[in-house]
């Protein structure tokens, strides 16, 4: 598949992160949706951004092309690898974790490589799957023949990772994060501007982005995201402002974001038809643009061809 190949793996509503990678950008895009979630509640959130990106196909996670490179992408991938941080800090804090969280950074890594992807836009605390999956391909090239592109990760220079905004130390998350301090994609306005009233700030009135202000820095990146104005642009026109000012107005700039999203979310929602011709349309999409590789990966490896 030529061009940008975004890989959403959302669960639940998904939270602001999402925000990030914007799919007007991509030449080709496909969103993938993760193993855990419901179709219904989480498939219209893809499907809304891919309606911003004509050529994007959102599909499930699962399918059989994905299963069977995941499959033998674990024959090139490292234990120690596999180990990743997220893994740990969620083992630390957790007395169940599952089998699938360790051995998921491999399905990822398969998702990437199965569509030739080029480019995988993510946040920092994405760099080390992508490590992985780069890991995977020169391996199992090296052992078998030039087979999978080797992904670049490409990570924004602001907003690449969205912190809480009631624990600006802490990643903004869905299964980690705290509820007053996680923005989701489908929060009501209402509930956005109470979220951002109360965001944890720091000593002073000063907006500035600096290592000992992780609270405005984390409202200075989130604004950067929501309007595109670069971190000097917002501090010099909030420049004498208070707190409370500029929380308001950042409230407003995600709000502003999410509108568009949200209406398109409820479209779909509302339309389960639609939402399953979505589903199929995105199934068929990928899976033409993932045969040539798994074809390509059972030859070299020596298998059987499949039957389809």
């Amino acid at each position: 598949m030529p061009g940008w190949c975004l890989l959403f793996l959302v669960s639940s509503v998904g939270a602001l992160a999402l925000l990030l990678v914007d799919p007007g950008t991509a030449g080709s895009a496909v969103m993938v949706l993760a193993p855990h979630t419901s179709a219904r509640d989480a498939a219209p959130v893809p499907g809304a951004v891919a309606f911003s990106a004509p050529g994007a196909a959102v599909t499930a996670q699962l399918h059989r092309e994905g299963d069977s490179l995941c499959w033998s992408a674990t024959y090139s991938s490292p234990f120690i690898k596999q180990t990743s941080e997220q893994f740990k800090d969620k083992a630390d804090a957790q007395k169940f974790v599952s089998a699938a969280l360790f051995t998921y950074p491999v399905l990822q890594a398969g998702d990437i490589l199965l569509y030739q992807t080029d480019i995988v836009p993510v946040g920092v605390d994405q760099r080390q799957h992508v490590e992985l999956t780069r890991d995977v391909a020169e391996r199992f090239n090296s052992r078998f023949g030039e087979t999978f592109t080797l992904p670049r990760g490409v990570y924004p220079e602001t907003g690449a990772k969205v912190m809480d905004l009631q624990e600006p130390e802490k990643k903004m998350s869905t299964t980690g994060g705290t509820e007053q301090g996680t923005v989701l994609m489908l929060d009501s306005p209402d509930v956005i501007r109470r979220k951002f009233k109360t965001a944890v700030t720091d000593s002073g009135r000063e907006i500035v982005h600096a290592p000992d202000k992780p609270g405005i820095s984390n409202l200075i990146e989130i604004m950067t995201v929501a309007t595109g104005d670069s971190v000097a642009e917002i501090q010099a026109r909030y420049d004498g402002e208070g707190y409370g000012t500029f929380k308001a107005d950042v409230a407003e700039a995600i709000v502003s974001l999410l509108q568009p999203f949200q209406d398109r979310f409820h479209d779909f929602r509302s339309d389960p038809a639609e939402l399953q011709r979505t589903l199929a349309r995105g199934a068929d999409k990928a899976r033409e643009a993932s045969v040539p590789t798994i074809d390509a990966m059972f030859e070299r490896m020596g298998f059987l061809g499949r039957s389809r």
